[in-house]
């Protein structure tokens, strides 16, 4: 993967996850700053989805498909392409869990294709990889996307059905 693809997948993964979490702080939300925000990940994932980059190394594929994947979520723009992308983005996805080694990285596509598809081998395959690691001993990283993963396991909003 080149560095400045990994920096444009990197920048889109920060930005989304940014956006994704803007106000969870307790710091107020301006409609400004969500919009400009907003309008930056879409620019950011069209322009990383339209350069057809992928990656050289599965991991590099994997870094692009997570950005991607966090950038599509994260954003509430759709000029009605938003579904076809994402699908096609799954399915690159789906050949690359295949071979992809446990590691973070895999936790954070895991939950990521979790998150769309809410398919409980996917939970099942990321709960193997945090039973891995000590949990005494887990990287600021490893926390983030543990907490990230139960988030998304215990929230699955699509899929919630509200009682009147």
């Amino acid at each position: 993967m080149s560095s400045s693809l990994f920096e444009e997948a990197i920048n889109l993964q920060r930005a989304a996850h940014e956006l994704m979490y803007l106000g969870m702080d307790g710091s107020p939300i301006y409609s400004d700053d969500l919009s400009r925000r907003n309008g930056e990940v879409y620019r950011l994932t069209a322009a990383l989805y339209g350069s057809s980059a992928r990656g050289t190394t599965t991991e590099g594929q994997a870094n692009v498909c997570l950005a991607l994947l966090m950038g599509y979520n994260a954003s509430f723009i759709d000029h009605g392409e938003k579904q076809d992308h994402l699908q096609e983005i799954l399915n690159r996805c789906w050949n690359l869990l295949d071979t992809l080694p446990a590691s973070l990285l895999k936790l954070r596509l895991l939950t990521a294709c979790y998150g769309e598809v809410f398919d409980e081998l996917l939970v099942d395959e990321a709960r193997k990889i945090i039973s891995s690691w000590d949990s005494a001993s887990l990287t600021a990283e490893q926390q983030e996307a543990v907490e990230e993963f139960r988030n998304v396991v215990d929230n699955p909003y699509p899929w919630e059905y509200l009682e009147d």
